[in-house]
């Protein structure tokens, strides 16, 4: 039922899409679009929220499911007198894994301006420090492609402190099925949302309950899920599972996770999920992930009255070029229309 081409379209669209932490200005116009190509709408709250709402077969209970749509980024802080730029990370950026990538500079205009992303002692050649000097928010910078030599030169082109800078993200597939790409996290899991919308649309289904998909923009920082609607009674993440020396999962399944690095998720509804999987016929593990948190987790430190849970794709090398596989990405989606329909 899944249309995986479809998903992998979908993915390609919404990573090609910048939306780094808070900001939601261009992945705006892009989630109406793919909601109005399967008849859906969407809506926003305050902080930009957006929520596709898709009534049920029972209207007297409602789940949220969400998907995050923030990725890791940065934003000016500062001009050098060179006319680079000084930068401060949005969310847990690997700086060594983003070292001479490019870079785009979106100014309140609505310019954009391309760079790259480079240490300040760039070149072995040039620096003896080169190769050992630590890559922090200290020591990186954004040299523009612009024959630019000073701050008034980076001001005449209307970029200033505030102003959000994206990372390229590369997204390649393999013939035999492996994506590659910064931000699997989580525009992975997003095209997996709307892979089984379209399941759903195509066989004419709803969901057992009121469904809100919900796809928030501070994931990333910590608080991305710590406002749910009051109507929901159960919120599930669908997010990246983290692979690693205790991992049962693989890139080819989805894994649920029964704990995170702040607190175990809801046991029944964990069990469920389980029981879904195996009925779905998904390849599925069940992992605790130590350094790592979800828009679940956050729902409950906001002190929202939910159950909650958590499943996605394997995936390798959370924050950098991450990879996983197609197989894990329809698992998810799989799993994730089990769970609307509640089979």
């Amino acid at each position: 039922m899944i249309d995986t081409a479809y998903l992998l379209d979908t993915m390609k669209k919404l990573i090609a899409t910048p939306s780094p932490v808070g900001y939601y200005k261009e992945m705006k116009p892009v989630l109406e679009a793919l909601a109005t190509d399967l008849g859906q709408t969407v809506t926003y709250d305050n902080r930009g929220t957006a929520y596709i709402t898709v009534a049920g077969e029972d209207t007297g209970k409602t789940v949220c499911v969400s998907a995050h749509a923030d990725t890791l980024g940065l934003m000016v802080r500062g001009v050098n007198g060179d006319g680079t730029l000084r930068v401060r990370a949005l969310g847990g950026v690997h700086f060594i894994s983003c070292e001479g990538e490019s870079v785009a500079v979106h100014t309140r205009s609505g310019k954009t301006i391309s760079g790259s992303l480079v240490c300040v002692h760039h070149s072995s050649h040039a620096f003896s420090d080169a190769k050992t000097m630590e890559r922090n928010e200290d020591t990186m910078c954004v040299l523009l492609d612009e024959p630019v030599k000073n701050a008034g030169d980076v001001a005449a082109l209307g970029i200033m402190n505030g102003d959000y800078i994206s990372i390229d993200a590369r997204m390649t597939v393999t013939d035999n099925g492996y994506v590659k790409s910064r931000f699997i996290d989580n525009k992975g899991a997003m095209a997996c949302v709307f892979a089984a919308l379209k399941a759903l649309s195509e066989k004419g289904q709803k969901p057992k309950y009121n469904t809100v998909f919900a796809f928030p923009f501070y994931e990333e920082i910590g608080f991305g899920g710590i406002y749910v609607p009051r109507e929901v009674s159960e919120y599930v993440a669908v997010d990246i599972a983290i692979l690693g020396p205790d991992a049962a999962g693989s890139e080819q399944g989805v894994t649920i996770c029964a704990k995170d690095a702040a607190m175990p998720y809801d046991y029944d509804l964990t069990g469920a999920l389980i029981g879904k999987a195996e009925r779905a016929g998904c390849r599925y593990a069940v992992d605790l992930f130590y350094r790592y948190g979800s828009d679940a987790s956050q729902a409950i430190k906001g002190g929202n009255n939910v159950r909650i849970a958590m499943f996605g794709m394997g995936v390798y090398c959370s924050h950098g070029v991450e990879r996983t596989h197609v197989d894990g990405l329809n698992a998810t989606a799989k799993l994730l229309l089990a769970y609307v329909l509640d089979r």
